[in-house]
């Protein structure tokens, strides 16, 4: 009557409940989190290596140092809050909140702190003097969650009715330890559930005892009564036949009741098993109507005896039926086992199963390769500069020079930042034409030298002006090493930094920015007092100046055309180093005043799009580009990537 298959389904969720999870986290005390402090990234690789603690180790816990917590109970306010716990001398502690002491306890004691709100025994600690432990209170919930979070279930096959059980945990023996313990848990209530059906169907039959043995009494007490008040009258063959097919179904009726209590509590009405016993019971009420339409055909008295007799048969049945019914259910209650079993004890598997490190490298080295390339090839997408003369001649400009990137200049190239710039900006330490004169980029501004010989022919001044659409592109660096060039040829040069905001051609003679081209247009300093010589023979140079409030309205002066005017008279070559063209008005008022304008673009770097518009802001403002220089070439296409610029703050 009680043995019922277990629905796999069923069997799932119950072990993935509260109910077993819960009971598990107080078994275990999952609730408790006890933590070493140990040494950062290699602490917990030296502790599974077995490492001991070095003299040199302080507050953090080595291999073989362990804290056993008998006790810990906190307030709701402190649920999660992390206590710290440091080992002391002779089996003591310290206890503290956000490094704020809270006191000390001994060992095997209970100690109480923050009024009592925390209640603390440790069982024993194995650990030096000065070791930490961070101790956590989580609440019943977060550790149901987190175990549940651990743990899973799965069936083994279709429709098998086996199932694995898995659980995850740093600690080995935690893990054993709480996989058994939810085993037993659902093998326990299991059992116990099947004793709460065998003990409420024996509290049901128990209680119908009293009653049936009244009915019995009373129905002898009726057919002796009779008896006697008719001598003692006996029942004709034809009587006893029908007493014995009445008292029989009576007994089938009387025992169908008992099951219909019992399946009744399972099964609805509409269920079939219940459906065949309700059309089973009208069965034998029709067949005792038509036994007692015959017992009504019998003379009076034989009717009266057998009615009277029928009854304490039919009772003493019913009696003996409830009796059975009672030692069996008795039986059920003391021999439940339930319908489940434990197969295998929890074990620990041999390697770990997390994380998994060979497929984490792997992973992540494809994720990491394909992460790089599409960046790559999207930022070359959205900002692709110019990477060939052929792209700068498209706009419109003839290539005066290709000058490759240097390695060497890269040495002599130092990042500064000021107070008030959010970003620093490179600046040259040194000259690359007197530090390496047999480099590639030198060579390729020997031959920028050779070309700008003819270009000047038809240009009414020898002054050159090196012009930029936008900021660290390289400018100063061809005008300085190109002057160096042109000198170291024999031809008297001047280089002038006209970036009167940012310029930094100072640097690359080691001097200083004040007492320069913002002084002498200010009239502050004289022609003799802003030339200053370089170091290099044929080679001087004016610094900016100090920054001044308006660097255009002073190019805009006549002393800035009687300071170029000069210049050229006194110097075979004269080169002027202006501020980006994107940026501000400078480089046209200077382009004005030259009779050569070169443009310099960065290799991958600048769009053709920002060379156009710069070009078409100097030829509106008067000023003819003769041509292009693509600065800082590479021999690999795609490998490098700059921000090309449309707007620029340039301060």
């Amino acid at each position: 009557m009680l043995v019922e298959e277990p629905s796999t389904d069923a069997q799932l969720g119950i072990l993935r409940s509260r109910m077993v999870l819960g009971r598990a986290v107080d078994q275990e005390r999952l609730d408790v989190v006890v933590q070493p402090n140990r040494i950062p990234v290699i602490g917990d690789l030296l502790v599974r290596l077995g490492v001991e603690r070095p003299g040199f180790a302080e507050s953090s816990a080595w291999a073989g140092e362990t804290l056993d917590i008998g006790n810990f109970q906190v307030a709701s306010s402190l649920t999660g809050q992390a206590f710290t716990l440091t080992a002391g001398e002779q089996d003591r502690y310290r206890l503290s909140l956000d490094g704020e002491p809270l006191g000390q306890g001994r060992v095997g004691e209970v100690s109480r702190f923050l009024d009592d709100q925390l209640t603390l025994k440790v069982a024993d600690i194995e650990a030096a003097p000065g070791t930490e432990f961070t101790l956590i209170k989580r609440s019943r919930l977060a550790a149901i969650n987190n175990l549940g979070s651990r743990f899973s279930v799965s069936q083994q096959g279709r429709d098998s009715g086996l199932l694995d059980l898995a659980l995850t945990d740093p600690d080995e023996s935690r893990a054993v330890r709480t996989l058994d313990a939810i085993s037993e848990i659902y093998l326990t209530q299991n059992i116990q559930r099947q004793s709460a059906e065998a003990e409420q169907s024996l509290n049901f039959l128990e209680a119908q005892e009293p009653e049936i043995r009244g009915q019995l009494r009373e129905a002898e007490n009726a057919l002796n009564d009779y008896r006697t008040e008719r001598d003692s009258v006996d029942l004709s063959l034809e009587t006893r036949s029908i007493l014995e097919r009445l008292v029989n179904l009576e007994a089938q009726l009387n025992e169908l009741e008992f099951k219909e209590a019992e399946i009744s509590r399972r099964f609805s009405p509409g269920h079939p098993t219940y459906s065949a016993l309700l059309d089973k019971r009208q069965q034998l009420v029709n067949d005792r109507q038509r036994l007692n339409e015959r017992v009504g055909n019998l003379p009076e008295t034989q009717q009266q005896v057998l009615r009277r007799t029928r009854d304490v048969e039919l009772n003493q049945e019913i009696y003996l039926q409830l009796r059975n019914k009672i030692q069996e259910m008795k039986i059920a209650k003391a021999s439940t086992v339930g319908n489940v079993r434990i197969l295998d004890e929890a074990v620990v598997q041999p390697n770990p199963v997390e994380p998994k490190k060979p497929l984490i490298v792997v992973l992540a080295t494809l994720l990491g390769g394909m992460f790089s390339v599409g960046l790559v090839l999207v930022r070359g997408l959205l900002r692709r500069g110019l990477e060939s003369p052929e792209q700068v001649e498209e706009v419109g400009l003839s290539v005066y020079a290709n000058v490759p990137l240097s390695d060497k200049q890269q040495k002599l190239v130092k990042r500064v930042k000021h107070r008030r710039e959010r970003k620093g900006h490179d600046i040259a330490t040194g000259i690359l034409a007197e530090r390496a004169p047999a480099d590639t980029a030198v060579e390729a501004l020997r031959g920028l030298r050779t070309n700008l010989h003819f270009a000047m022919l038809e240009a009414g001044d020898n002054r050159i002006m090196i012009a930029g659409p936008s900021p660290g592109i390289g400018k100063s660096f061809v005008s300085v090493n190109l002057a160096t060039v042109c000198a170291l040829g024999g031809q008297k040069v001047l280089v002038v930094d006209a970036d009167m905001r940012k310029g930094h051609i100072h640097h690359a003679f080691a001097g200083g920015s004040e007492g320069g081209l913002s002084e002498l247009l200010s009239g502050k300093e004289n022609w003799g007092q802003v030339v200053r010589d370089s170091g290099i023979e044929n080679l001087n140079y004016v610094a900016r100046g100090t920054a001044p409030p308006n660097p255009s309205e002073l190019l805009m002066n006549a002393s800035f055309t009687a300071f170029l005017e000069q210049a050229s008279r006194e110097f075979d070559l004269v080169i002027l180093d202006t501020p980006p063209v994107l940026a501000v008005t400078d480089a046209a008022l200077v382009g004005k005043q030259c009779g050569t304008s070169l443009m310099v673009v960065r290799f991958q770097l600048n769009p053709a799009k920002e060379l156009q518009i710069a070009a078409q802001r100097l030829e509106t403002a008067g000023v003819t580009v003769k041509g292009a220089i693509l600065n800082a070439m590479e021999r690999k296409a795609a490998t490098r990537y700059g921000y090309g610029y449309y707007n620029y703050a340039y301060r």
